[in-house]
């Protein structure tokens, strides 16, 4: 089984398109695994896929994007499914860190971030994984410290997802160290 595109597959799915397999997500975003398995299978080269191919998947990737808990799975982050997944709020550390690059400074200097065609703004809690994220939109990279204890003390909620992604519904202009 080729993991990286089973990852991507299952990435596909519950992030994006759940209903294109017949699934629901709850409020949180879990739907059954065998369910999902069930789906999985009606794909090209992965009509063997097992239980143990996903969670062999979860284990060996260097990122936690996905967790599973009983007979439910789900993917921590990254949704863009109609309506917003219900997260827990968490206090943050005193800064935390967005990764992007130089072309979009003007409009988050502007508006701040927003999660765009996703439910949260996604944020680092440490300058090498904005790096990280950062490359994946191309060149001119830049890490913007956020001050997100101030901003949770002034009224903007953070949520923690267990792999040390942080979310935000969106964070202010005034809450980001430009360069």
């Amino acid at each position: 089984m080729d993991l990286k595109s089973l990852s991507k597959q299952i990435a596909y799915i519950l992030r994006h398109a759940p209903w294109e397999y017949e699934l629901e997500l709850d409020e949180e975003g879990w739907v059954p695994l065998d369910q999902l398995l069930e789906g999985l299978r009606s794909e090209r080269g992965m009509a063997d896929v097992t239980r143990e191919d996903v969670e062999e998947m979860i284990r060996s990737s260097d990122k936690a994007r996905f967790e599973i808990e009983g007979e439910m799975i789900r993917a921590y982050y990254g949704h863009s499914v109609p309506g917003k997944l219900r997260k827990e709020k968490a206090e943050p550390p005193e800064l935390l860190y967005h990764g992007t690059v130089d072309r979009f400074l003007g409009s988050i200097r502007e508006c701040g971030l927003k999660p765009m065609s996703r439910q949260y703004v996604h944020l680092s809690g440490d300058t090498g994984m904005a790096n990280i994220v950062a490359r994946r939109r191309g060149k001119g990279i830049v890490i913007l410290p956020i001050r997100a204890r101030e901003a949770s003390h002034s009224g903007v909620v953070f949520y923690r997802e267990s792999n040390g992604v942080w979310l935000a519904d969106a964070v202010g202009p005034e809450w980001i160290e430009f360069p």
